[in-house]
């Protein structure tokens, strides 16, 4: 990839740079329903053999609402060349980091839910 070509009519196989901006309007809603949020009993097992533990989703929902940074996350992924592109009808965004090594193999790292390009 030597240009990024910009998306003209209905070209929506091109290139299209991406940036993330996040309302605050967004967050806001966010971690309103995150204090919102009506939790089912404790499960009835102490281990995970039910799923992931009321005690752990709750410390998490607390954490995103009220200590995570996301304008710091934000910020870092905007510092990274972001893209979007169609593939079958879907619109898939990927960031583009050449290699610092001139011979080196190229490498496409994806991920599924519940992951994220952050990690």
């Amino acid at each position: 990839m030597t240009e990024v070509a910009q998306q003209t009519g209905s070209d929506q196989t091109a290139l299209r740079p991406f940036q993330v901006n996040v309302p605050e309007a967004e967050l806001t809603e966010l971690r309103r329903r995150l204090h919102a949020t009506k939790w089912p009993e404790r499960e009835t097992v102490t281990d995970q053999s039910q799923g992931v533990q009321l005690a752990t989703i709750q410390a998490l929902a607390r954490y995103w609402a009220t200590e995570y940074d996301w304008r710091k996350i934000e910020a870092q992924l905007n510092t990274l060349p972001q893209f979007i592109t169609e593939i079958d009808g879907l619109d898939i965004h990927f960031i583009h980091v050449r290699s610092k090594h001139e011979d080196a193999l190229p490498l496409i790292v994806t991920h599924g839910w519940p992951g994220s390009i952050i990690e």
